[in-house]
């Protein structure tokens, strides 16, 4: 259901899709529907949180892989940059409304900056326990990587971060800004710049 009112939300737009639209294009009857779902509004928290979820088994998929820690951090910006852009630019109508409920759609992602940061969190700490990486505060550098990874959303899905710039200049300073911040003076880096 949730699947099929994705669909509908991107090609109708939320305000022109019902909870009738949904059930019949489901295959279910309304009273199923409103077994699961008490309004339209839930309906749509849980495209969002589909969305997102699908996001956080990507980005832990990338912190699980074996690489240089300042590349994994890297690798983690730009997948969540990436998938972000495509979610919204998949979704047709939908986009419109992400944009528009920013603070509907913060309310549903709430679990996702909380998974996120931990990713963060877990990442940093074992550069700071292999002597990589120099940082005063875990938490708080996390939430500062996030928070900055969150408000380049809007601006990397309009094309506008880095704008002429090509994709291999503009991933090199995002990699330098995270040695330059992170790095403990005098540990080895295979970056040169």
């Amino acid at each position: 259901m949730v699947d099929v009112a994705r669909q509908l939300f991107a090609k109708n737009g939320l305000e022109n899709t019902t909870m009738n639209d949904i059930a019949l294009a489901s295959g279910k009857g309304r009273r199923t529907l409103y077994t699961y779902f008490k309004s339209k509004d839930e309906i749509y928290y849980a495209v969002i949180e589909s969305e997102l979820d699908r996001l956080s088994v990507k980005l832990e998929e990338v912190a699980g892989t074996e690489m240089e820690l300042e590349d994994k951090l890297v690798e983690i910006i730009y997948t969540h940059l990436n998938m972000i852009k495509d979610a919204v630019q998949r979704n047709g109508n939908l986009r419109a409304e992400f944009f528009r409920n920013v603070f509907l759609v913060s309310k549903v992602r709430k679990n996702f900056d909380q998974r996120e940061t931990k990713l963060f969190t877990q990442i940093l700490a074992e550069g700071v326990e292999k002597g990589l990486f120099e940082v005063d505060n875990i938490p708080f550098t996390a939430d500062i990587i996030h928070y900055s990874v969150r408000g380049m959303e809007i601006p990397y899905i309009y094309g506008r971060l880095a704008d002429g710039l090509p994709g291999t200049i503009s991933r090199a300073i995002v990699q330098k800004l995270i040695h330059k911040a992170l790095s403990k003076p005098g540990a080895s880096s295979s970056y040169h710049y």
